[in-house]
């Protein structure tokens, strides 16, 4: 599934081709990724709108409208968008498509329907209904607070950094690498850790999440020392022990670390 940095860069690359153009056509070509409404319904809600700013809560995407309300992007398994003119560039299962004004196009891809857009009327309403948590990349998440947030659970480390009720916008793969850079063996029990390991595990996130959104969630342009680009290689070491990586069931999750690197408490 998308995580924070995959979108937040899909929200820079709306807010590069996306806004403040009138929105003339709404065609939904399955209904199963629009949600809170039917297609003519979303159709009605965003013709002759424009979206005008962007606003991102850990993995889910919202564009207010010219008026009121917004729209939620939710990206599922395999979701992106694309922004073109010519027809022949019409991506596949681009299940919904924006037809603005100026003769170009924006796509809702997602080739597993896993995701959706809604209209959304009430921003803070929504949020609350999605029970998420402070964004993992909010400024007001300092290490006091990220220290406040870790009172009181008694949860595996990686769990509560997936957990999107607590922090928002941490899946599997990130947790993995926050865990990593920070040394920290993802099955820990998060009481385990003193407030050291949380101000580490806190700076890494935050330097974790920003490096991969700054490479574009590209394996190949981010750093050497990342796991990111090892995920799917067979018999991968760790980048920089040498060290084979290994691999334990984690809040129902594979996760992928360096033994030496991250030792079992």
């Amino acid at each position: 599934m998308p995580e924070l940095p995959d979108v937040e860069t899909f929200r820079r690359y709306l807010d590069a081709n996306g806004l403040h153009q009138t929105i003339e056509e709404v065609a939904v070509a399955d209904e199963r990724v629009v949600k809170r409404a039917s297609p003519a319904e979303l159709a009605d809600y965003l013709q002759g709108h424009r979206l005008e700013r962007t606003y991102r809560r850990g993995k889910h995407l919202f564009a207010a409208l010219d008026g009121e309300g917004w729209l939620e992007l939710h990206f599922g398994m395999t979701g992106y968008l694309a922004y073109y003119r010519d027809p022949g560039e019409a991506p596949d299962y681009g299940h919904v498509r924006l037809a603005y004004a100026n003769g170009y196009q924006l796509a809702f891809v997602d080739r597993r329907k896993l995701g959706y857009l809604a209209p959304v009327r009430d921003l803070a309403a929504c949020l609350a209904e999605l029970e998420l948590g402070i964004d993992a990349l909010d400024p007001e998440l300092d290490a006091a607070a990220f220290r406040e947030l870790a009172k009181g659970r008694r949860v595996q480390v990686k769990c509560w950094l997936m957990d999107q009720a607590s922090i928002a916008g941490i899946g599997n793969v990130y947790s993995d690498e926050i865990l990593f850079h920070a040394g920290i063996y993802p099955r820990t029990p998060l009481p385990d850790l003193d407030w050291a390991d949380l101000d580490r595990l806190h700076g890494y996130m935050s330097n974790v999440l920003k490096t991969a959104t700054d490479s574009q969630v590209q394996p190949g342009a981010m750093p050497g020392d990342f796991l990111v680009p090892l995920r799917k290689v067979d018999d991968a070491a760790c980048p920089r022990c040498g060290t084979p990586l290994a691999k334990v069931k984690a809040c129902g999750r594979t996760s992928q670390y360096c033994p030496t690197c991250q030792p079992t408490p």
